[in-house]
């Protein structure tokens, strides 16, 4: 089985260099990664010389300034350097006339969208207006929807209408590492378990199917909860993919599907 990391970072101001992601990949059999811009860094040229240094090893998806005059081309521009896919915000939206403008670009490139917000945001009309007027646009919600915590019940009702956006076929979703969407557990054992956590990952299992599910590590910030490996085991080992072919899509067909990973 291929496995994927579908949301790692890397960088040289911030979080990590893409050697120790590497050698957390060596160390539990992670084949490839997908290396998600950081908020706020609009400088991509570090991922992608990080995917020239490491051929075959690593695709980019890439953040752009939507409010810049010039972000429309500065998007061609990636794409003619490879990367692979573009990380806006739901909320996100072009000043001028067009404000699905960025959007409508990333679809003409062929890209696919990786998208970070909050259960509120993903809920909202704003963002069901966008993909209902962009059906065919590869979007990925990543981190659950932003669901954090999930033993606090206040916050299912917008879990379930993220849910409901299954509805639309363009909509993927991240499946991140379980800590991540879980307290840590007062007492701990030699071996992590989630047993105190809600059925998120079968919610969205039975919601999207796995198909349209993706693990990713969130690696570096993984690293202050469960840690990489933890990540990664807690999803691999999920009583919900018991099913060999369950767990090669989540862990790394869908991935590899919607960010063309050879």
């Amino acid at each position: 089985m291929r496995v994927v990391d579908s949301h790692c970072h890397a960088g040289e101001s911030w979080f990590e260099p893409v050697e120790s992601l590497i050698q957390q990949m060596d160390s539990n059999g992670v084949d490839k990664g997908v290396l998600i811009q950081h908020m706020g860094m609009f400088e991509n040229s570090y991922l992608l010389k990080c995917s020239e240094r490491f051929p075959g090893r690593f695709s980019v998806v890439a953040l752009v300034n939507h409010r810049d005059p010039n972000a429309c081309e500065n998007l061609s521009r990636l794409a003619e350097q490879g990367v692979v896919g573009v990380r806006l915000g739901p909320t996100v939206r072009s000043p001028g006339k067009d404000k699905f403008l960025i959007w409508k670009k990333a679809l003409s490139l062929g890209l696919s969208v990786s998208s970070l917000g909050n259960l509120e945001d993903f809920a909202s009309d704003k963002f069901k207006e966008l993909i209902t007027e962009l059906p065919s646009l590869p979007l990925v919600i990543e981190h659950l929807g932003g669901i954090r915590h999930a033993e606090n019940g206040s916050t299912h009702g917008q879990f379930h209408k993220v849910l409901d956006l299954s509805e639309y076929p363009g909509i993927y979703i991240k499946v991140p590492g379980l800590g991540e969407i879980s307290s840590r557990p007062e007492i701990l054992h030699s071996r992590l378990n989630f047993d105190h956590m809600p059925p998120l990952i079968e919610m969205v299992k039975e919601a999207f199917g796995v198909r349209r599910m993706m693990w990713g590590s969130d690696f570096p910030p993984v690293s202050s909860r469960e840690g990489y490996r933890n990540a990664l085991n807690g999803v691999l080992g999920h009583p919900s993919l018991s099913k060999m072919s369950d767990r090669e899509w989540v862990m790394g067909k869908t991935a590899s599907v919607v960010f063309n990973i050879n």
